[in-house]
């Protein structure tokens, strides 16, 4: 990048992304009022670039095209240029990745390339990455501008045309559809047979690379094993691919987290880059791994990633940071490989036997000439070969991970997003809470609440919820994921420890959701508010991407709350959102893996059990509920002093050591804990 380059308007921002181009030649602008009507008056197209900022081929991009004073001075002359960082616009990322998929008959991703029309934004041709030279029968990025501006000035009436299909086909992407009269398990069950005639039975994970760890199914298949325990094969497709997830190069051995995904089909080598929004998830889920086994390895997978979060992603003020980039010193991967060299020149003779034999130093590099850590070996075949115990096994790669992590903790580190995003937050304060909770590790409780308490009293304003902090500046409007992520993490959290000033915020929550983004003529929820700028769509997502659909989650959520304090309006919501959704679950089950999730539970209502009484004797009661895994029944210690709600209170009134149980709207006499 060129340092000396004038910053341009992006500097301002609070997005580490876009930040990273305020140096460019070109004359960047952000998505903002100001930008658009320079494009409407001059009649001049919007070339509209989306990334992120650990995007790997957004640098490559940013360094072919945008840092080069030739493309510039196109880009400049041709078009108003608008850079945005999906993570703290997913709305426009949403939009204007359904609009590539119309055009282009593709799936999308990151970098994403759009041009649009001046006066309403209707998008007329979409890509994603451009070389600067033309290669892989990608046209050169300044060929293909000239081209779309070519277009532009000689075809506009045809562009115009195409831009009113474009604008009926969005319309449609996002039908209300024709709800079903009733809701049954059919979707369920194909879903599970779509997952298993997709799943990888040598390797573990569905279909081929690049591979994605895809924790909503996961959660699925681990849900519907519990309630048809003779189903083991759906148990087997969640639990296998985790373990081989948390044995592959898709999970750093040394510092612990997932990276985004793997390249290959082994799990081997990652795309290096860290997001918060997949480690949130996987911890939840390899805590009900363990939860199901009582296997230590996914016991070990939590307790190396939860330290990760809370060495490398936590913020002073007590949110967590966004992602870890997935180069250093320019180079994708550099922070996380080794040479055998190295690597026996930090540990003794000893270690570095079981450590080459377990890890693959002993075969051929992996990675670009280097060797990523991915577990090729047994390690009880190499504990019995090397005439060691397993307990000496374990300790000696302990000892030389330890040694491992210190001379990799000198190395110049990934760059690092630090921007608070609400939704994410929410998935992490999640698998904080559940992970604390059944591992028996208050610190991550402690953690979670301080996360919460973060966003109450930053990002929570008037009455409303924000959806970004960076640099100490709160902005933007919330998105649908933002409350219903939230609303489902403070109930988790609810029952790691219990605060009636929590439950009273995830009331706020949701009564808002309602309020705002509710489609009360169909049912479900849009993904913008409904005073949220005007876009060219309005969304309203139901299939699982990276992350839950919210809408799902949001269906998920506000039945337990409904059902927590017998409120008819939040299970109501939650069923005319599965049946608004229901058409499009037929196309694709396996896709809507959340909106499945919250139909089980449609279909069998969860247990919610609540114990009253002092610390000590909630505090064993808490810890038995936790051993075994009943994602179905929900689990609140409720200490005689609390300040209850008052829908709680009637189900709890006594204030000694006794537990309730209520399933649906039905409770049953209390008994003595």
């Amino acid at each position: 990048m060129n340092t000396q380059q004038e910053p341009n308007r992006l500097i301002e921002s609070t997005s580490p992304y876009l930040q990273q181009h305020a140096r460019n030649p070109v004359d960047w602008w952000p998505w903002c009022e100001e930008a658009l009507e320079l494009a409407r008056t001059g009649n001049k197209p919007i070339l509209l670039s989306i990334g992120y900022s650990a995007c790997h081929w957004c640098h490559v991009m940013a360094h072919e095209s945008f840092e080069d004073p030739g493309t510039a001075e196109l880009m400049n002359r041709l078009f108003v240029n608008i850079k945005v960082d999906r993570e703290e616009r997913p709305d426009l990322d949403k939009i204007y990745q359904n609009a590539h998929q119309l055009l282009s008959q593709r799936t999308g991703g990151w970098p994403l390339t759009v041009f649009l029309a001046p006066d309403d934004q209707m998008p007329f041709f979409a890509g994603t990455y451009f070389p600067k030279e033309p290669r892989h029968g990608l046209l050169s990025f300044r060929d293909l501008m000239q081209r779309v501006h070519d277009a532009w000035v000689q075809q506009q009436d045809a562009i115009r045309q195409q831009n009113l299909s474009v604008g009926d086909a969005l319309k449609r992407f996002e039908s209300g559809g024709d709800p079903v009269a009733t809701l049954d398990d059919s979707l369920i069950e194909a879903a599970r047979e779509q997952l298993a005639q997709n799943f990888d039975r040598q390797r573990g994970g569905f279909g081929q690379a690049p591979r994605f760890p895809h924790p909503t199914n996961l959660d699925f298949l681990l849900r519907y094993w519990s309630g048809k325990r003779d189903d083991k094969e759906a148990a087997e497709m969640a639990l296998f691919t985790l373990y081989q997830m948390g044995r592959g190069g898709l999970y750093d051995q040394i510092g612990g987290g997932f990276c985004r995904y793997s390249t290959d089909d082994d799990w081997m080598i990652p795309h290096f880059e860290k997001m918060l929004y997949d480690n949130g998830p996987l911890l939840a889920l390899n805590t009900d791994a363990f939860q199901v086994t009582g296997d230590d390895f996914f016991a070990g997978i939590c307790r190396q990633t939860a330290s990760w979060v809370i060495r490398e992603m936590k913020s002073p003020e007590g949110g967590y940071y966004s992602t870890q980039d997935a180069d250093s010193e320019g180079e994708e991967g550099k922070f996380y490989v080794w040479t055998p060299e190295e690597v026996r020149g930090l540990l003794d003779e000893t270690e570095y036997e079981l450590v080459s034999r377990l890890y693959g130093l002993d075969r051929e590099p992996n990675f670009e000439g280097h060797w990523h850590l991915h577990t090729f070996g047994d390690p009880e075949a190499i504990a019995d070969s090397s005439g060691l115990s397993q307990e000496a096994f374990n300790d000696g790669i302990e000892s030389a991970r330890q040694k491992l992590f210190a001379a990799r903790e000198a190395r110049v580190r990934p760059g690092r997003d630090e921007k608070i995003l609400t939704s994410w937050n929410a998935l992490m304060m999640r698998g904080m809470a559940r992970a604390g909770r059944v591992l028996g590790e208050p610190a991550w409780i402690d953690s979670a609440e301080k996360s919460l308490g973060f966003i109450r009293s930053t990002l929570w304003k008037d009455g409303c919820l924000l959806a970004t902090f960076k640099d100490g500046k709160a902005h933007l409007n919330a998105y649908l994921d933002d409350y219903a992520y939230l609303i489902d993490a403070i109930l988790e959290l609810l029952q790691a420890r219990w605060s009636d000033e929590a439950l009273a915020f995830a009331i706020e929550l949701a009564e808002r959701l309602l309020e705002h983004f509710e489609d009360e003529q169909y049912g479900g929820f849009y993904f913008t508010s409904d005073d949220h700028e005007q876009l060219i769509q309005r969304p309203k997502p139901m299939s699982d991407d990276a992350m839950p659909s919210g809408n799902g989650v949001a269906a998920f959520a506000l039945q337990r709350l409904g059902y927590l304090l017998g409120d008819l309006n939040y299970l109501d919501a939650a069923g005319k959102t599965l049946c608004a959704a229901w058409n499009r679950m037929e196309s694709l089950p396996h896709a809507h893996g959340a909106l499945l999730i919250a139909l089980m539970e449609q279909l069998e209502p969860p247990e919610i059990h609540i114990a009253r009484g002092d610390e000590a004797e909630l505090a064993a009661w808490r810890d038995d509920m936790a051993r075994s895994y009943r994602p179905g029944m929900l689990f609140y210690a409720v200490p005689s002093n609390a300040g209850l709600h008052e829908a709680v209170a009637a189900k709890a009134p006594q204030e000694h050591a006794v537990a309730y149980r209520c399933k649906g709207m039905t409770c049953s006499p209390p008994e003595l804990i």
